[in-house]
């Protein structure tokens, strides 16, 4: 397995230059336009808050929760207030170059992974992300690191074997969502009623270095569908909390508190339906707001760094 940073497919929040002006999102029906123009002339004069974020479909003022919408032509993903996110959560909205991400967590507890099946997968770590880039065409793997995240190589014949046998992995939508897999009980991490640890992930001196194996011995895994931003909010705070050499009480504080917060909110994978995945009005908060990250030069990353 080798392990890189920065691999291509979606970037993090792009900052709006000051000044930018409203509904200046490209490719968006003339119908939308207008309404997004309405909504914006509406507030022309409202004074500004200073330093507020703001909705990048009409600058609407943005709470500490909010929603995301994916740009598939940009590989980008943008802060909308609930108005705007709701325009996209149909399949095929706005010529299908915006897509909204869902809000909610799944799992599938009948058909745990075994040792065996992430064996097969070469990941040698205690957790990863997979998700589904369609600008590639495939699946791609990543998992945190105190750089960033890091996408990692993975056997795709042998995700398709295990995607047709665990339903969960087979409800990937692509873009939008993810697949998360956190090993409990040897080189893992474990649940919070002990010491959770950050199982595998590089020290911040060499990030980029190859993974130590995890620690044998049997092994559970959690496997959880969750929204994709969630993914990008994660790996920021544990780099930025990261310190000393195996991540520090704060970063391990903190992934546990994220992993916590999956356990509590996730439903049966029976409950999931083939509409618009969203929970009516604004999202109630489920943890401190999501770090920002910056964005990248070059190359759009598959995971931030």
């Amino acid at each position: 397995m080798t392990g890189r940073a920065g691999a291509p497919g979606l970037r993090r929040f792009v900052k709006r230059p000051a000044g930018a002006g409203p509904g200046t999102a490209p490719g968006l029906p003339p119908s939308i336009q207008e309404v997004l123009a309405a909504r914006a002339a509406a507030r022309a004069g409202v004074e500004a808050l200073e330093g507020a974020e703001r909705c990048e479909m009409c600058r609407e003022v943005l709470g500490e929760r909010h929603g995301h919408v994916v740009d598939l032509e940009k590989r980008s993903l943008s802060c909308t207030c609930r108005a705007c996110y709701l325009l996209f959560t149909h399949e095929g909205a706005a010529g299908g170059r915006y897509r909204a991400v869902p809000e909610h967590v799944y799992h599938d507890p009948g058909r745990p992974l075994t040792d065996t099946d992430w064996n097969e997968l070469q990941i040698p770590v205690a957790m990863a992300f997979f998700f589904y880039n369609s600008a590639l065409g495939r699946v791609v793997a990543g998992y945190p690191s105190p750089g960033g995240a890091t996408e990692c190589e993975l056997d795709l014949a042998a995700w398709d074997r295990l995607a047709a046998a665990h339903p969960l992995l087979g409800a990937l939508a692509p873009d939008v969502e993810a697949i998360l897999v956190n090993r409990v009980g040897p080189g893992g991490n474990d649940p919070p009623q002990t010491p959770p640890g950050l199982g595998g992930m590089p020290s911040p001196q060499t990030p980029l270095a190859p993974l130590a194996p995890l620690a044998p011995g049997p092994g559970n895994f959690e496997v959880f569908l969750i929204p994709v931003d969630e993914c990008y909010g994660l790996v920021g705070e544990l780099r930025m909390k990261w310190q000393g050499f195996d991540g520090g009480a704060e970063a391990r504080a903190a992934l546990a508190a994220f992993l916590d917060g999956l356990r509590r909110r996730a439903v049966l994978l029976e409950g999931k339906t083939d509409g618009p995945d969203v929970r009516p009005g604004q999202p109630e908060p489920e943890s401190e707001p999501q770090p920002e990250l910056e964005e990248h030069s070059g190359r759009a990353p598959t995971w931030p760094t």
